[in-house]
């Protein structure tokens, strides 16, 4: 690029970033300097919250006054610096061309905003960040990566600020950090605390970027010593990490004894595999430790308000809308009670009848059917789930829990049987349950996908390559949620089981 070229810069965020201040601190930083610039901006409607892609381009005064020509867009391959203010953001640059090895500097955020399909698949849906890492590694010319959310949040400051700092101090704009410094005062927002998270990320961009895909510190049990000798004698140390954080699960979920209740019911899968082999890998006791300690921590009503009513999601809350001491923040939650979920609260003997009225549904489904908000910071409205919360005493006696004990327990028993026979077959009933998650209309729509291919069972285990057919079954419940995936694909192992004629 000659002296005379412009420089092209592309920022991609979402909506609430600040990626429009963003943009006009660039654009003041370089009015400062005597560049020309032009910024232009369009929104996208269809992705998480409105991702925007902001352009720019930035052109040195021509000595004999002559304007430049500019463009709106950014071009693939023509791209100078890319700013993403999210690693799926980088990823989408990518993808679009915009990041190329021969010239782009790529600075970007490392943190994750979820889209809305990846939160609402029916089993594990988030995209893996370890290949979008290795894909900014290879794409661009220079890498500049952090968490710069993080850096954000820890100045009570917004991420615009970050990204800011960091571009300064990527050198990839020829503008000294006393003209970035003045945009920011120039805004009179934020100033004091969006100069802290400049600074910060200004040398944080100095520094060598480190891999962001280490492992996270294994957790470690506190209060809960005496489960901790239970585990290490019943449990081989495979199972360890996972069925430590079980533990830990569960008895914040309900209590110490739901946790030892956890442990005896993993310590069979753990004896069933070590009479398979003298020598077992423990695949089936890994992953019995992991989707066991889910089932078991399943999300009720109780779970729910327990959750939204603890001081450290209200600690969260107040730091992501940068609350000050003077502010008055209201934090409103959004409840659809379902009459299903009414009766699960009850007693089990009154909830089952509850639920078997037909009278009682049409008296009292109409009372929950409209949407209903609670303001958990006024006093009203945070007792009413902090009752609801306080309601984990007798979970055990709920109609819910005597449900989801029943399932879980055949659902084990399903594995153990298998067990005896096929290993490979046991291992896919268990990872079966990723099909169960949330609560509502979500964990309904799951467990009819999971109670269809338990009611296979049968006519599967008799086939070769069983373990095979129930991973096709549950990767087939994985593809919607309406189910239709996995009736074609019951209906055609139907089919395939009828002989053909000669």
């Amino acid at each position: 690029m000659s002296e005379a070229s412009p420089i092209r810069l592309s920022i991609n965020a979402l909506g609430g970033q600040g990626g429009g201040v963003l943009a006009d601190w660039l654009v003041a930083t370089a009015d400062s300097c005597g560049w020309l610039v032009q910024a232009t901006s369009v929104p996208g409607v269809a992705q998480r919250t409105g991702a925007t892609v902001y352009y720019l381009e930035f052109c040195p005064p021509d000595a004999a006054g002559r304007l430049p020509v500019q463009a709106l867009m950014p071009v693939p391959g023509d791209v100078d610096i890319v700013v993403a203010a999210e690693l799926m953001e980088a990823g989408r640059a990518i993808a679009r061309g915009l990041v190329t090895p021969d010239r782009t500097t790529l600075i970007a955020s490392s943190h994750r905003i979820f889209a809305i399909a990846e939160k609402s698949a029916m089993g594990d849906g988030i995209t893996s960040p370890v290949r979008i890492l290795d894909a900014c590694r290879m794409a661009a010319r220079r890498l500049v990566l952090a968490d710069y959310q993080a850096l954000a949040e820890r100045d009570g400051s917004v991420i615009s600020a970050a990204l800011f700092g960091a571009l300064a101090g990527s050198g990839a704009l020829p503008f000294p950090r006393a003209a970035f410094e003045d945009a920011i005062r120039a805004g009179g927002v934020g100033v004091n605390s969006s100069l802290r998270t400049f600074a910060a990320a200004f040398d944080r961009a100095l520094a060598p970027v480190e891999r962001e895909d280490a492992a996270p510190p294994p957790v470690v049990l506190t209060g809960l010593s005496h489960l901790r000798t239970i585990l290490a004698q019943r449990l081989p140390e495979a199972a360890w990490p996972t069925a430590t954080i079980g533990i830990e699960r569960l008895a914040d979920y309900q209590d110490a004894a739901y946790a030892s209740l956890y442990l005896d019911r993993l310590s069979a899968v753990a004896d069933a595999e070590r009479q398979l082999s003298p020598d077992p890998d423990w695949t089936l006791t890994r992953e019995a430790a992991r989707y066991l300690a889910l089932w078991m921590s399943y999300e009720d009503v109780i779970r729910v308000a327990d959750l939204k009513t603890r001081g450290s999601r209200l600690a969260r809350v107040l730091v992501e809308a940068r609350g000050q001491p003077e502010h008055i923040v209201d934090v409103t939650e959004y409840m659809h009670p379902r009459f299903e979920e009414l009766c699960d609260t009850l007693p089990w003997r009154v909830g089952e009848r509850l639920l078997a009225s037909d009278r009682s549904r049409r008296l009292i489904a109409p009372l929950l059917e409209r949407d209903r908000t609670i303001t958990t910071s006024r006093i009203s409205g945070f007792l009413l789930l902090h009752g609801i919360a306080r309601l984990r005493r007798w979970r055990r006696g709920t109609l819910r829990y005597r449900l989801e004990q029943d399932r879980i327990i055949g659902w084990l028993t399903s594995a153990l049987n298998a067990c005896r026979t096929d290993h490979q077959l046991a291992v896919e009933i268990i990872r079966c349950q990723r099909l169960v998650k949330g609560y509502g209309d979500t964990h309904a729509r799951g467990l009819h996908n999971f109670a269809m291919i338990m009611r296979s069972l049968p006519q599967l285990v008799e086939r070769p390559g069983s373990a095979a057919l129930v991973q096709t079954l549950r990767e087939a419940a994985l593809k919607d949620d309406e189910g239709r995936a996995l009736t074609r694909a019951i209906a055609d192992l139907g089919q395939a089981a009828v002989p053909r004629a000669a």
